[in-house]
């Protein structure tokens, strides 16, 4: 049998907010690490969230050996939020396409369940040209205010990866605006998804991932809100094996390239 082994990172770049020019974080001052680090992680895949055509263009244009794809949430200018970029030299795309987290999730632009904002994710599913491995990666950001939200987006992620064949290797990357101990991640767990933080790790809480721009000065500097820690997750479903997972804590002379760390995994189809 054929194995395929990749890596691939999960990403909330954050969006473009005036008050970041205030302390230095605009995208346009940290666009060259948000860049920088990506590339020195060495990914096979990356899922972004919050990603907005300025980040998508000057993503692509500083790796232009990755392939992209990403709905966007609106159409009057084109911004795939959860935007997937895979390596054109290892993978030939199969098929692409996404869905809104909503009761009706084929209408663009829907949401459901008291969602403070419309969330939607998308999927791609690649061929490794070595090994002929084919998998899906899905990716998607739940809501960040309805905890009745983020359960309900779980369970629709749930439902669609269901309708899947057993047998096809399944990643799942999103900033899921919940933590370890939140219902909504015990509902993706009972849907048969791994954490590949905690099968390398164990269940030990790694401590945060958004961090707001301060690194490991943040819960002391601006304690969280009803978070105990990591929100960020890559899980995977299928025959898949986790051999490595890590949280990329890449700093510039006191800044970095978001307001959440990064998360990479290893895995073996």
């Amino acid at each position: 049998m054929n194995h395929c082994r990749l890596r691939v990172l999960c990403c909330n770049v954050r969006k473009n907010v005036p008050d970041d020019a205030l302390t230095g974080n605009a995208w346009e001052s940290r666009r060259d690490l948000c860049a920088d680090v990506l590339a020195e992680q060495q990914p096979d895949v990356i899922c972004l969230q919050e990603c907005f055509n300025e980040h998508f263009t000057y993503l692509r244009s500083r790796l232009p050996e990755f392939d992209t794809y990403g709905l966007s949430n609106t159409f009057k200018e084109y911004n795939p939020c959860n935007a997937v970029f895979f390596a054109r030299r290892r993978f030939e795309l199969i098929t692409a396409g996404g869905f809104w987290l909503s009761e009706t999730p084929h209408i663009p632009g829907s949401k459901s369940w008291e969602s403070a904002s419309v969330r939607f994710a998308n999927w791609v599913q690649l061929r490794d040209h070595g090994s002929e491995c084919e998998f899906r990666v899905t990716n998607t950001h739940l809501d960040h205010v309805s905890q009745t939200a983020r359960e309900n987006q779980a369970r629709l992620i749930i439902e669609y990866a269901n309708a899947l064949p057993d047998d096809l290797p399944h990643l799942l990357t999103a900033d899921f605006n919940a933590d370890m101990s939140n219902p909504a991640i015990d509902i993706i767990k009972a849907g048969g998804w791994l954490d590949t933080h905690i099968v390398i790790h164990g269940h030990a809480d790694p401590g945060f991932t958004f961090h707001a721009f301060l690194g490991p000065r943040f819960p002391e500097s601006r304690p969280p809100e009803n978070v105990k820690g990591k929100i960020d997750f890559i899980f995977c479903r299928g025959p898949i094996r986790p051999l490595a997972a890590d949280i990329i804590r890449n700093s510039r002379n006191g800044h970095y390239p978001s307001d959440h760390y990064f998360l990479s995994a290893d895995v073996e189809l």
